[in-house]
This record gives structure tokens, sequence and C-alpha cells, in this order.
């Protein structure tokens, strides 16, 4: 297992920004492939964003155009730039890492909460 700690959540309005922030423990972050995932209440954690040791990168449809995700390694952090929210995006958003950058979670975070008001 890897320790994660996400922060930066929050509450804002829509059409505002936040941007989280994923500390990660692991002796090698920058071999890993991490990825933001959000979930709501009653309802499976869905995949936001994910970002491969390469920075390639892959996106939920439902944000995508409004949501960047990053990774800093020389700081063990992984981002995600969040701008043009909308109501829908409020829930709480764990920080993964993935086997592969399509592959499942195998360490998570204990999550951040983000609220957007209408």
């Amino acid at each position: 297992q890897v320790r994660l700690e996400e922060s930066g959540g929050g509450s804002v309005q829509a059409g505002g920004s936040l941007r989280l922030s994923c500390v990660s423990y692991a002796s090698d972050f920058s071999g890993n492939v991490m990825a933001w995932y959000r979930q709501v209440p009653g309802e499976e954690r869905e995949l936001v964003a994910g970002i491969a040791k390469s920075g390639m990168t892959r996106y939920a449809a439902s944000v995508k155009g409004r949501f960047t995700i990053s990774r800093d390694n020389a700081k063990n952090t992984l981002y995600l730039q969040m701008d043009a929210l909308k109501p829908e995006d409020t829930g709480v958003y764990y920080c993964a890492t993935l086997t592969a950058l399509f592959g499942s979670p195998w360490a998570w975070g204990q999550g951040t909460q983000v609220t957007i008001s209408s």
C-alpha cells in the first residue's frame, strides 16, 4: 500500500475553479500511474482523470476541456485543476494509484469534498 493525502477541496459557485493536490508517500512516485476519482452518495466511484508516468492522460467525457490533471514528480504530487465547475461536479474526490492508465486502482487517499453551488 502507499499513503496518499488529498487537499484543496471546498465549496465554490458554479463557473468557479478549484485545484486539488495529492501528495504521495510512495518511494517511486514517478513510476506510478495516478488518477482522480469522484464519488457521490449512492453511486460508484468514477474515474475523472488519469495520468501515466509518461505524462499521457485520459479524462471522463464529462470533464474533458474543463479539468486538467498534472503531476510534479520532484514534489511527489498529483494535481487536478478544475475550471468552469458545474453543480454536477459535486462529490468526494479521491486520489488513486492505478496498475495502468486503463487499469485498476490499488491504493486510495482519504478523499476531499468538493461542493459546487448553482
